[in-house]
């Protein structure tokens, strides 16, 4: 028995792929020999974000670097330094902001390539291992601590970072918290919990988390990882290993299945992140992290529009 009609299918189509020029293959990496050893991946792109001229920047985690995409898909660095760059979100002033895994929160001026700590630990406690974040409209900062949690470690953590500089966290017992979005009245906060197979639905309460609860749950081995948001309140979650992205209503109900489309077939693409762009944010942009590539996807409703374009 089913509650749902299967969800009809959006195809994604490659749009640009990053260029051999910028691919590192068998350059030494300590990410690579801990999360995929014996790979030979060259890039492994996530965390895309929109600055105000259409431009996608993107991490390359196995070797430190950010990378900015034009809107006609050309390639460049923006940025390269020590460190395991997971998550990206775009401040107001046109800085980027990067959630580390191994460094914490850091901040990276666009334009000369400069990063820098910005938030390192609390009360002198290291992170598990930051992963994802995203703005609010009046500036305070959520993020995502996954490390290595899971069901077998519920220890996961959501942090906010208040406009006015005040750290709380808001989540302590996440198994494995990842995507992290708030819904358009940034009333609702909500949190992939990839190792649970599903996303939390977090009401904003009094500067708390209020009667948490499951919102959706994914199919199959390995949950959610990069979550979006649209101006309806739509809730688009990547599930990387199947290759789908799953869009979502505001009452849980599946609406759609994104999927890459090459020459006439379906074809899995590693989807682990991806951002609404396009003149009129109709646009969904999909890493296709294994591949180097970026897919596109129309979508019914138009993004939410982020703090970085405010």
């Amino acid at each position: 028995m089913s509650f749902f009609e299967p969800p009809p299918l959006i195809e994604a189509n490659v749009f640009a792929s990053v260029p051999t020029r910028l691919r590192k293959g068998g350059a030494p990496s300590s990410w690579i020999d801990a999360n995929h050893p014996g790979s030979k991946l060259d890039c492994f792109l996530e965390g895309p974000a929109f600055d105000r001229e259409g431009n996608l920047y993107l991490v390359d985690i196995p070797y430190g670097r950010i990378l900015k995409m034009s809107p006609q898909g050309e390639f460049d660095v923006a940025a390269e330094y020590e460190g395991w760059p997971n998550g990206l979100a775009v401040h107001k002033d046109g800085s980027l902001f990067i959630a580390d895994y191994r460094r914490g929160i850091l901040r990276c001026d666009a334009k000369t390539g400069r990063v820098e700590d910005f938030l390192t630990h609390i009360h002198s406690e290291g992170f598990k291992g930051a992963n994802d974040l995203t703005f609010a409209r009046n500036g305070d900062l959520y993020f995502t601590d996954q490390g290595q949690t899971g069901i077998h470690d519920p220890t996961g953590r959501v942090y906010r970072y208040s406009a006015d500089g005040r750290l709380d966290c808001l989540i302590s017992n996440g198994p494995s918290p990842n995507g992290i979005v708030l819904d358009p009245q940034d009333k609702v906060l909500f949190v992939a919990m990839t190792r649970a197979n599903c996303m939390w639905h977090c009401p904003l309460k009094g500067g708390s988390v209020n009667k948490a609860g499951v919102f959706a749950v994914l199919p199959g081995i390995h949950g959610p990882d990069g979550l979006a948001m649209d101006e309806a309140g739509n809730l688009s979650a990547a599930h990387a290993r199947p290759g789908i992205v799953w869009l979502f209503g505001p009452m849980g109900e599946p609406l759609a299945r994104v999927q890459s489309k090459q020459k006439g077939e379906l074809k899995t693409a590693r989807m682990t992140n991806m951002a609404y762009g396009g003149a009129d944010r109709k646009t969904l942009y999909i890493c296709d992290s294994y591949r180097g590539e970026i897919l596109v996807a129309p979508m019914p409703v138009a993004g939410k529009i982020l703090y970085s374009h405010l």
